[in-house]
């Protein structure tokens, strides 16, 4: 099988062509423009966003009704105002495409407008748009999200349901049988290092070293980074390696198309999605934590809140996060910021106690 990252970015290029083709051709510039400075998920992300928005016009606004957005020009964005601009922050809340319906809240709401002012300011910096009538439009006002993340006794209870079916029904822990030990690399790796769900999936065998406790990871944008996993992810990375893996691979000649590359195997051995892990992580987190929706993000999170607590230093975790920018880091990790600020004051005293 061809690399996995090359492979999913073919396949996102090929849906970007797909969302330009329902696009009005002057888009095609924008896209053109955007190239150097954006990845083409970003690219197809702002495909979509604009999608909807031209929907909209063509929904809402009178002078737009009924005409194919593929018709629309330039010329129809000078007439755009910001009354329409605010209505279509408004019909995000809930509207209909393609027979059905989508909400937004805050934030997806924020990002298509992020799109929508992106659009309007490239044009108008090419001075083909008299005006930037986006740059009126604020963003909708996005309300922190409380961090969910697992406490120390939830993180044992996951993996034990992982590695004995603890808390689990008899039809779960006979299916169990069969992934055990990939099911505890898998959560180990996620939540001693804190790695992202496309970045475990896309991780072959031979990015692992075992001798250094070290890996290799594809970052987002195609940067590779050098990660290392304590003693505790190497026997259990060690152990499916050496078993499980290597018993499926023997089946390898009873099966098309394998994937012997890939670090974590389907039971059919090819490479596992990132839905499987999010079905796996889910189905054993709903055993140790049933009140919380555990996502393969959340475990992420986990890690970045244990390592912060354990070091406070909030360039480490941007860094081994793989955060371009250490205020993302910030923004997710304030409220533990300000624990450490409190311990901080307590920390030096201005008198010897008696």
């Amino acid at each position: 099988m061809a690399n996995y990252f090359k492979e999913r970015e073919k396949n996102v290029n090929m849906r970007l062509r797909e969302i330009r083709d329902t696009l009005p051709e002057f888009c095609e510039e924008f896209f053109v423009g955007i190239e150097p400075q954006t990845t083409s998920l970003t690219r197809l992300n702002y495909a979509y966003d604009l999608r909807i928005f031209f929907d909209y016009l063509v929904k809402r606004v009178r002078a737009f009704r009924d005409t194919d957005p593929r018709d629309l020009t330039l010329a129809d964005m000078e007439k755009i105002t910001s009354t329409h601009l605010e209505n279509f922050m408004e019909y995000l809340t809930l509207y209909e495409f393609d027979g059905k319906e989508f909400t937004n809240g805050e934030r997806g709401k924020a990002r298509k407008i992020s799109t929508v002012r992106s659009f309007f300011k490239y044009y108008f910096n090419k001075n083909e748009l008299s005006a930037n009538v986006a740059a009126k439009i604020s963003l909708p006002k996005q309300h922190d999200k409380e961090i969910i993340r697992l406490e120390r006794h939830e993180i044992e209870k996951i993996l034990n349901a992982a590695e004995d079916g603890e808390g689990m029904s008899a039809h779960q822990r006979k299916i169990l049988l069969n992934t055990r030990a990939r099911d505890v690399a898998i959560l180990s790796l996620l939540l001693g290092t804190g790695i992202r769900v496309s970045e475990c999936v896309g991780l072959n065998v031979t990015d692992v070293d075992f001798d250094t406790n070290a890996f290799t990871v594809t970052r987002k944008g195609g940067s590779r980074a050098i990660l290392y996993f304590n003693d505790d992810v190497k026997e259990a990375l060690r152990y499916y390696v050496d078993g499980e893996r290597k018993a499926l691979l023997s089946r390898t000649e009873k099966l098309s198309d394998p994937d012997p590359d890939a670090l974590f195997l389907s039971l059919q051995v090819k490479r596992i999605c990132v839905r499987a892990v999010e079905n796996l992580v889910k189905k054993y987190a709903a055993v140790a934590s049933p009140l919380k929706k555990i996502s393969p993000h959340k475990l992420r999170s986990t890690y970045g809140t244990n390592l912060y607590r354990a070091t406070g230093d909030i360039y480490m975790v941007a860094d081994v996060l793989g955060h371009r920018d250490v205020n993302t880091t910030k923004k997710h990790y304030a409220a533990i910021e300000q624990d450490h600020r409190r311990a901080a004051a307590k920390a030096v005293t201005l008198r010897e106690d008696d």
